[in-house]
Parts: C-alpha cells; sequence; structure tokens
C-alpha cells in the first residue's frame, strides 16, 4: 500500500543533511558550552555559529537578539509571559492577539486573564485574514503587547504582518509574532517586517523536534520565564541542546535557500489539490486562496465527521490532519474554523493536508483518488448528509 505523509505543518521529516550536521554534537562533540575545557569550548562555538546563523536569516541586528529555547509553546509563553510581567508594573495591563492563534498563545493569554489582564480578541473573518485598522482601533494608553501569528497553523493564511507591526511601532506598542508555521517558507526579515518578538521552532522546517528559539530585538526586556543557571545571557537557564540548535540552524538556512523554488512546486501541487476536491459535492476551501502558505490545503466536505475521515484515510496510508480535536479528546470543533465563520456542523468535516518538499505530484494524484471515495462512502452512513438531502429536495 502507498504511503503518504501529508501532515507537515504537525512536524516534519528531520533532514539527512541536518541529521549529519548534528551528528558530531551526539557522539563526539557532548561537552557541556558551559565548561572550560575543549569539547565544552567547541561546544560553545557551535551554539554561537547557530546563533549567528538564525539572527542573520531572520534579518537581526545582532546574533544577541537570538534566544534558543525548547520549542514554538516555550517561545510564546516566554515572549507574552515575560513582557506582561515587565510592562504590567508600569500599568501595561492590557493585549492584543487573534480568535484564531495557536493555543500556546491564547492559553496563555488566558493565564494571564486570570492574573488581572485585559485581552481582546480581533475577529479574523471568512478569509482568516485579521485587518491592521482592527489592531489599530484596539490599541489603548494601556496596551503591553500585540500578539498575531505570521500564519495559520490550520488553514494557513498569511497575516499583514509588516503592516501590524508599523501600527504597534507608530503606537510605541510592542509587537510579537508566531511565526512557527511561516519560518522557512515565506520570507521574514524582522526589522523590515516591524517586529520587536518572534517565536520559531526546528521541526517545522525539516529540524529537530525539542529546539526552537525567541528572537527579542535589543532593548526589550521580558521578564524571565525559566530561573536557574546563567545560560543564554542569563535570560534562559538550563544547558543548551547543543545538536538541536545546530540542526535548527541548519535546516533554516537550507530552508530559506531553497524557498522559492520549493514554494513554486508546492503551489502547484496545492492548486492541482484544491481544484480537484472542489469536485466533491458541498465541499469548501477554508480561508483565502492565495494569501496561504503554499503547502497548506484546508478544506470541510459537509456531511461527515473529520475524525472519521482521518481514519479512513490512515487506512488507504494517507497521514492527514483535521480541524477537528479529536486528539485532544475534546468534541468541539477547531476554534479556528469557528472563527471564520464555519457553524459546528461544517466545521466537524474538515481535512488539512499540509505538504512539504519531500511531497511530489503522485502523492497528489493518490489523494485526489482517495478521498471523493472516503467521502462517498462516510456519507452513505450519515444522518447528517441525509438531512441535507431531504432539505435540498
Amino acid at each position: 500500500m502507498r504511503k503518504v505523509y501529508v501532515d507537515n505543518a504537525a512536524t516534519t521529516a528531520l533532514s539527512e543533511k541536518v541529521l549529519d550536521k548534528m551528528m558530531p554534537y551526539l557522539t563526539t562533540v557532548y561537552g557541556n558550552p558551559s565548561s572550560l575545557y575543549q569539547i565544552g569550548s567547541e561546544a560553545k562555538d557551535a551554539v554561537e555559529e547557530a546563533r549567528e546563523t538564525v539572527a542573520k536569516l531572520i534579518g537581526a541586528d545582532n546574533a544577541s537578539e537570538i534566544y534558543f529555547t525548547s520549542g514554538g509553546s516555550e517561545s510564546d509563553n516566554w515572549a507574552i509571559k515575560g513582557v506582561a510581567a515587565a510592562l504590567g508594573k508600569k500599568g501595561k495591563n492590557h493585549i492584543i492577539t487573534s480568535k484564531f492563534e495557536h493555543h500556546a498563545v491564547l492559553h496563555t493569554c488566558k493565564a494571564l486573564e486570570k492574573q488581572g489582564f485585559e485581552v481582546t480578541y480581533l475577529d479574523v473573518y471568512e478569509n482568516g485574514i485579521v485587518k491592521p485598522e482592527d489592531v489599530k482601533n484596539a490599541i489603548r494608553e494601556t496596551t503591553a503587547l500585540v500578539t498575531i501569528m505570521y500564519a495559520n497553523n490550520e488553514i494557513g493564511t498569511i497575516q499583514p504582518i509588516a503592516e501590524i507591526g508599523k501600527i504597534c511601532r507608530d503606537a510605541k506598542v510592542l509587537f510579537h509574532t508566531d511565526a512557527v508555521q511561516a519560518m522557512g517558507n515565506v520570507p521574514i526579515n524582522v526589522k523590515d517586517d516591524n517586529i520587536d518578538l518572534l517565536s520559531l521552532t526546528a521541526h517545522k522546517f525539516h529540524g529537530p523536534k525539542g529546539c526552537g528559539a525567541l528572537y527579542v530585538r535589543r532593548g526589550v526586556r521580558p521578564e524571565i520565564l525559566i530561573d536557574g543557571g546563567a545560560q543564554e545571557k542569563g535570560r534562559r537557564a538550563g544547558t543548551e541542546n547543543v545538536a538541536g540548535i545546530v540542526g535548527l540552524a541548519e535546516a533554516l538556512k537550507i530552508a530559506v535557500e531553497t524557498m522559492e523554488e520549493r514554494k513554486e512546486k508546492l503551489t502547484k501541487m496545492r492548486n492541482r489539490l484544491v481544484d480537484g476536491l472542489l469536485k466533491i459535492e458541498r465541499s469548501r476551501l477554508n480561508g483565502d486562496r492565495d494569501l496561504r502558505l503554499a503547502g497548506n490545503m484546508n478544506m470541510c466536505f459537509e456531511g461527515i465527521e473529520g475524525e472519521s475521515l482521518l481514519l479512513k484515510l490512515d487506512l488507504a496510508g494517507i497521514s492527514a490532519s483535521s480541524g477537528s480535536a479529536c486528539t485532544s479528546g475534546s468534541l468541539d470543533p477547531s476554534h479556528v474554523l469557528l472563527s471564520i465563520g464555519l457553524p459546528h456542523e461544517i466545521a466537524h468535516g474538515s481535512l488539512r493536508i499540509s505538504f512539504s518538499d519531500d511531497n511530489t505530484e503522485e502523492d497528489v494524484d493518490y489523494i485526489l483518488e482517495t478521498v471523493p471515495g472516503v467521502v462517498d462512502y462516510l456519507r452513505s452512513f450519515s444522518p447528517l448528509w441525509d438531512k441535507i438531502k431531504s432539505e435540498e429536495k
């Protein structure tokens, strides 16, 4: 049976080139970077070289603005909680975000609300795009931070980050973006985009899991999230994940160098897949058709459950994901799909397919051969589909 992995928005395969770059720091150069002996200083040199690489690739002024973390969730938590803690002391107790952020942002904001912070959750509309004027209108004298994701993890829509960043810069409000999905897939320059803090993680662009980074513009001082040792210039305690850090930098370098070629290839594949699946009765594409990540497709098929669709596709060898929160034990549909105005019964029947440069046109062929039959099968015993058809009559 053919195997097709198309859940790259969840995680990507580790690149062989990246693994080769990491191997010395897993085997021979295993010293603690805080140690004074040779294999410790060699490890330290590798960390600092990676810091320089990441800084250059995102347009940062200085490598000292890059802090390595355990991943995107930690980076989001540190950026938001750290700024809130620092500026809350000065009476800045208001945060602006959007309704369809990753839970690493939304749950962090909910936690801050319990501490007395006020949070404004902006609409994202049917096309899944935040309106810059909504950000501008929401800013108050007490606003500490605006946090808007660069690209959505479920529907792939790309936000007007530079415009939002300029609004924040003009209002002297700090701006954070969760760039976990966008990094390596769209050109990002923190200066051109007016970004003060940016989160990224390696495993979304063929790097290792468990290693991320937070960009903090010079002069911005979020409170420390993890206390302990003096690592990361005393700002983030914990022995550095040297191999992971080296892998992150190498994976990002490769992703940026191959971005345009990959974008052209994946956009073509995505559009062919979307056009093919839209031929299915009562199907719809979620989010803007063009302002989205090249490898992202998110669609709904009325009359079926996303969980059932995923299980049947898995039996056919296709690894994809759904907007339904089946893995969390919740029966509720995706908060992202609800935020763009879909009713519960439609949002439940969603399918997210996310390509990487490992995917091929043959993968698209197989998905187009398989999905329509699975949808027809699931609809054949769906009471909801029977109701839809009877209402049509």
